[in-house]
Order: C-alpha cells, then sequence, then structure tokens
C-alpha cells in the first residue's frame, strides 16, 4: 500500500531495517537524506561532521524501533 499524500516508508521496509538488513537500512537513509541535509546546514553549507554523526543517529536508533505501539 502507498501513501502518497505523506510520502511514508512501507512497514516492511522499517520492519527490515530494525532487523539490521543493510538494504533497508540504506533505504531508510535515502528517505531521510533531505531532511539530513536541512539539518546539516552550518554558517550556509552543509557540515559533513554533523551530516554523518546524524546518519549516524539513524542507524543507531533503527534497532531501537517499537512496533507495539
Amino acid at each position: 500500500m502507498k501513501n502518497r499524500k505523506y510520502n511514508l516508508l512501507p512497514y516492511e521496509t522499517i520492519v527490515k531495517a530494525a532487523a539490521g538488513e543493510s538494504e533497508a537500512v540504506n533505504t531508510v537513509i535515502q528517505h531521510y537524506i533531505g531532511y539530513i541535509k536541512y539539518l546539516s546546514y552550518f554558517q550556509g553549507c552543509i557540515n559533513d561532521d554533523i551530516q554523518d554523526y546524524l546518519k549516524a543517529q539513524l542507524m543507531e536508533a533503527l534497532p531501537k524501533f517499537r512496533f507495539d505501539r
């Protein structure tokens, strides 16, 4: 099922990423790359250190995702 209104990731992709499947993790990162770049702007340019930090935080948070809520 595609949710075109909100451009959400498919549930199956999130489950696979939480399980550690590398292709699904890359899909999640690519989905959020625009937001990561937006948050990485510092003094008019993209700061690579901030961008790497945000990607690492996202990858660290994926296995902790809870599906019981």
